[in-house]
């Protein structure tokens, strides 16, 4: 039986401030920029923040006006990695496959671990324990036999929750849950639900793959027949084989910044550097998927004579592929990137210029230094990004 865990950092850059700044702890705190900013959408807002309707991606000048005494920050992104760094350090001393959706959260697959740490319940409690005593953080975890439902499970008992579904629950789960739980469903299909009259996903489980493929198409509507029905829904992009690599980042809401997607897009170019790296292969195929909030996805690729050379040089050429493929003024539920036709080095003679060199030789001396000191959590500046 396969078994994985959805870990999830609760209110993670609110959590790291109030973690080292004692006096912020209780009060609402919102990270993502000061008042007056342009621009600026929230990053993450503490629990006390939210009781006041401040959410992730919201305009920092709407904040503002539901939270006028609130503490805003724009944030230590350096600080964020670092424990970051400590969190996924953790996880893999639980899993030897982990799945790092964000700074924030990431899948363990445990299966076949019992014989290390017990049942997966005891497993999960272990890992909830551990984060909270090595780091000061608090998680909320989701556990159940495929990652759509242990991911829709770590968000039920927010923050510090442990939810598990047992395997044979996973229809039943589902069907009782209210529509606006389904992870996938943007805004437009929520307004969709509401018009039809949908509130349950029993509402919809009633319904044929026929019936659902007529109303939102053949790819949502195969979506949403699996995801009511607790089977393992394509909500992620699994690796395209062993001759790629890819990393995604959802949002909890449709993203209209387009700094803010670039941002995220800019973190998804270090996280595959980083592996490109570790794992020393080169790519010169790289790809882009965008999802927008009524889960219509476009993507594009783009083969270069030249490998990726370096973080900056994916993230101009996947920036180049954004602003090609992107609706502008739609907003933007999921923002994920790749790395394809991986192959092994060949030497290039001064194929390269030295300035490319010497960016890629420092990422690898920063990649044997974090392998060898993780709570060195060096990273590269992005002062450049604007």
């Amino acid at each position: 039986m396969a078994y994985f865990i959805h870990a999830d950092l609760d209110a993670f850059y609110a959590s790291v401030e109030q973690l080292d700044h004692p006096e912020y702890r209780g009060k609402p705190l919102i990270v993502g920029g000061l008042p007056g900013d342009r621009r600026s959408v929230v990053s993450t807002a503490s629990y006390e923040a939210r009781k006041f309707g401040v959410h992730s991606a919201m305009p920092v000048a709407q904040a503002v006006k539901l939270c006028p005494h609130g503490i805003y920050l724009r944030g230590n992104m350096e600080r964020y990695r670092q424990k970051s760094l400590e969190v996924m350090a953790i996880f893999a001393d639980y899993s030897p496959v982990v799945q790092q959706l964000s700074v924030d959260e990431a899948f363990l697959d445990i299966t076949g671990m019992e014989g290390l740490f017990g049942p997966p319940d005891v497993m999960a409690k272990k890992l909830k324990e551990d984060i909270r005593s090595r780091t000061g953080l608090t998680l909320s975890v989701g556990l159940a036999s495929n990652k759509y439902i242990a991911k829709i499970a770590s968000g039920m008992l927010k923050p510090d929750g442990i939810c598990i579904i047992k395997p044979g629950d996973e229809e039943k789960f589902m069907r009782a849950l209210p529509v606006g739980k389904i992870w996938g469903a943007g805004a437009k299909t929520q307004e969709e639900f509401k018009k039809r009259g949908f509130k349950t996903c029993e509402d919809i489980y009633r319904l044929s793959l026929e019936q659902l493929t007529s109303i939102f198409g053949k790819a949502f509507g195969l979506f949403l027949y699996r995801a009511v029905r607790g089977e393992a829904a394509a909500a992620f992009d699994e690796e395209r084989g062993s001759h790629s690599m890819s990393a995604e980042r959802t949002f909890p809401y449709d993203l209209y910044d387009e700094f803010a997607i670039e941002t995220a897009l800019f973190e998804i170019c270090e996280s595959l550097v980083w592996r490109l790296l570790d794992e020393k292969q080169q790519s010169r195929t790289v790809f882009i998927k965008i999802r927008y909030g009524d889960f219509i996805t476009e993507s594009a690729q783009e083969t270069s004579a030249n490998p990726v050379t370096s973080i900056n040089d994916l993230f101009d050429r996947l920036l180049a592929l954004f602003h090609k493929k992107y609706k502008s003024g739609m907003g933007v539920r999921l923002i994920g990137a790749g790395l394809s036709n991986l192959e092994d080095p060949v030497p290039q003679g001064d194929l390269f210029a030295p300035a490319d060199e010497k960016e890629s030789t420092l990422e690898k001396k920063i990649l044997e230094i974090n392998k060898k000191y993780p709570n060195a959590a060096l990273k590269k500046g992005r002062s450049w990004l604007g």
